[in-house]
């Protein structure tokens, strides 16, 4: 036996259909998600079309709250790994791995998500997928007051956003590249220019 094979997986010597036919659907799954890395606005607009699809259900059907709340809590938790750096600089000592230039004169070290924008598409949109389905069974439908889940989410969110908002004023990085020089090509002297 090899070592990927589990103990269910082979049959007196042979793949099983059932593990044979999991290990297809997961190769054409990560195919489809290799195309689609490049198109980054076309992934993001399929995912806030299932996030407006999943938001008129859920108006529609008049319940589900919970799940709804729990989404979000997950989206916010995704967001702010998102925004933050790989490695924590506030974790960091002085002579200690990479830290973010604090001066102007200091060496320039390009700003590492924790959590890359495609792990956080793909995160997204699979959370997304889980609550719609979860929208189909009624045991999650706990009866519960929606306004203070609104209030208490609107309050978490303003809470962990200051929180995070102080964390890159203190140590200096922004986490987005708007503004960023863009290279456009090279001058007659060969050397590259930026416009």
């Amino acid at each position: 036996m090899s070592e990927g094979d589990s103990v269910g997986e082979l049959i007196h010597g042979k793949p099983s259909v059932v593990a044979g036919f999991f290990t297809r659907v997961g190769q054409v799954y990560q195919s489809w998600l290799d195309k689609s890395t490049p198109f980054y606005a076309v992934r993001w607009a399929v995912t806030l079309l299932l996030t407006a699809v999943y938001m008129i259900r859920v108006y529609i059907l008049q319940g589900w709250y919970i799940v709804t709340y729990a989404l979000g809590i997950y989206h916010l938790n995704l967001f702010i790994a998102f925004l933050s750096p790989k490695v924590d600089p506030s974790l960091l000592d002085e002579d200690e791995g990479p830290s973010l230039p604090t001066k102007q004169n200091e060496e320039f070290r390009p700003f590492i998500r924790r959590l890359p924008e495609f792990k956080f598409w793909h995160s997204a949109t699979k959370g997304i997928v889980i609550a719609m389905i979860c929208t189909f069974f009624d045991a999650f439908n706990v009866p519960v007051f929606w306004p203070i889940l609104v209030m208490y989410f609107i309050m978490l969110f303003c809470i962990t956003m200051k929180r995070q908002i102080k964390h890159m004023i203190k140590y200096r990085y922004l986490p987005f590249t708007h503004g960023k020089t863009k290279y456009k090509g090279k001058d007659d002297t060969g050397k590259t220019f930026a416009s």
